[in-house]
């Protein structure tokens, strides 16, 4: 097992705490984040490391994938980001281990894993937690929790991320500015 997109995530997070280390806070939360820039132009990407909570899931048993920006950067996209976006396939065994995972990190308002689409914050990290419920215009991301690409970290843990042709098909069903705009760099780097 590869930790090549492992090394390009903590690469893409020590450019993101350079990049950020004399930018004050803004008022903005990555929720807020506009659909050209992203989350990297919000207060998200201030102090952002998804390392803790990437371990936490591996310790919990999750098999919950890593989607958006963050798996991009995982594939060699260059854009930095500052949420950390997953797929997970909303069974009461995951939600346990979900559950496990944000405890353990410090999530003080668990979220309702009831829905589609729930955002939670951690130390170091927020994101939105997604269900193949949640309406991908036509695609349906189910397969993608079986195709998922695995990477280990070279701190000992394991990270599901989604596999580059799913995640470009998941850019193009979202067709916000940023997800055309990114798709395209992916799949340039798929050549």
């Amino acid at each position: 097992m590869s930790q090549t997109a492992a090394l390009r995530l903590r690469q893409a997070i020590a450019r993101t705490e350079d990049a950020t280390r004399e930018r004050p806070p803004i008022g903005r939360r990555p929720e807020e984040a506009d659909d050209l820039l992203g989350t990297f132009a919000t207060d998200g990407a201030l102090g952002f490391d998804p390392f803790p909570f990437l371990r936490a899931l591996h310790d919990a048993g999750s098999h919950a994938i890593v989607i958006g920006q963050v798996a991009g950067i995982m594939h060699g996209s260059t854009e930095l980001t500052g949420d950390l976006d997953l797929l997970w396939d909303g069974t009461p065994d995951e939600a346990r281990a979900l559950r496990d995972a944000l405890a353990l990190c410090g999530c003080a308002e668990l979220p309702d894993l009831a829905r589609s689409q729930v955002g939670y914050r951690v130390t170091g990290a927020s994101g939105d937690l997604c269900t193949p419920e949640l309406r991908w215009g036509a695609m349906d991301v189910t397969p993608c929790l079986t195709s998922a690409d695995i990477t280990r970290d070279p701190a000992g843990f394991t990270i599901r991320y989604a596999a580059l042709d799913d995640l470009i098909h998941m850019r193009r069903a979202l067709g916000r500015p940023k997800d055309r705009r990114r798709a395209d760099e992916l799949a340039r780097l798929r050549n």
